[in-house]
């Protein structure tokens, strides 16, 4: 049985005069991926912030389970250049523990070959499952990731997004998603909560997208909301986190994806930033 990790209530921010959120009732629960989804601006990295403790609304209330484990993983993270650091003492410092703790949450990210790497001369697709791994290592009840999919390309973001259903599975934890890729985002998650400022609809991926709130509101942002589509293929083979291709016994493994009928947003993505 799912249970309420966090309960937020009427929660709202104000800052310098202007609203950046208003009235927002949200549950989050063991068990289920929750995607936030909105415009720039739309004050999603605030909204969780404060589900995490980092950041004080102005009014509302929130609720969290007592002794809640949670694992962050932020939208940029900037290391001086300069400083000594390999991953291995990256995640050291996050979370001090044993070196086989460290290794384990490595693997399951599918980066263990940088351990000893300096975590500046990391790519971006292999410091966002650094941090992955990172936000793992405390095997938390709830997981935030902010823009996890950055840096790494479409195949990579496939592969990640199923490795977080994966995490999801095997921990049992609750995890918030913030993202702005609408077409991998909506095949990953159990529901989709659309924001600006205010919650302006929420469901499954497949509800959400036909909501007029959700139409109108990435219209508004030059997102071609008729070019969005869910659909499903079955095919022989799968991808790892580095994108290679290897076989499946299962030859009909299901993938639901948006997509875009256009070959330049089927290229490139559809992406809003925060």
């Amino acid at each position: 049985m799912s249970e309420v990790l966090i309960d937020m209530q009427q929660v709202s921010l104000q800052r310098d005069g202007q609203t950046i959120l208003d009235g927002i009732d949200l549950q989050l629960m063991s068990g289920r991926i929750t995607t936030l989804i909105g415009p720039n601006g739309a004050g999603k990295t605030c909204l969780a912030r404060i589900a995490l403790g980092l950041m004080t609304a102005s009014s509302g209330t929130i609720t969290r389970r007592s002794k809640l484990r949670t694992g962050y993983m932020p939208q940029k993270l900037r290391i001086d250049e300069s400083l000594p650091l390999t991953v291995d003492r990256f995640l050291w410092l996050a979370q001090p523990g044993h070196e086989d703790d460290r290794i384990a949450a490595l693997k399951r990210t599918g980066v263990a070959h940088v351990r000893d790497r300096a975590v500046q001369k990391l790519s971006g697709g292999e410091m966002q499952r650094v941090l992955l791994a990172r936000a793992i290592l405390r095997k938390p009840d709830l997981l935030v990731l902010d823009e996890p999919a950055q840096g790494v390309d479409v195949v990579g973001q496939n592969a990640l997004y199923g490795l977080l259903a994966e995490v999801r599975d095997e921990l049992g934890c609750g995890i918030l998603l913030i993202s702005h890729d609408l077409h991998l985002v909506m095949a990953a998650t159990d529901q989709v909560v659309c924001l600006q400022q205010h919650i302006c609809c929420h469901g499954t991926p497949e509800v959400v997208r036909r909501d007029p709130a959700y139409i109108a509101l990435f219209s508004g942002q030059h997102v071609p909301a008729d070019n969005l589509a869910v659909y499903t293929h079955e095919h022989d083979h799968d991808h790892d986190l580095q994108g290679n291709v290897h076989s499946c016994d299962d030859a009909s493994h299901q993938h639901a994806h948006d997509h875009s009928h256009d070959q330049h947003s089927k290229e490139k993505g559809t992406h809003n930033h925060d």
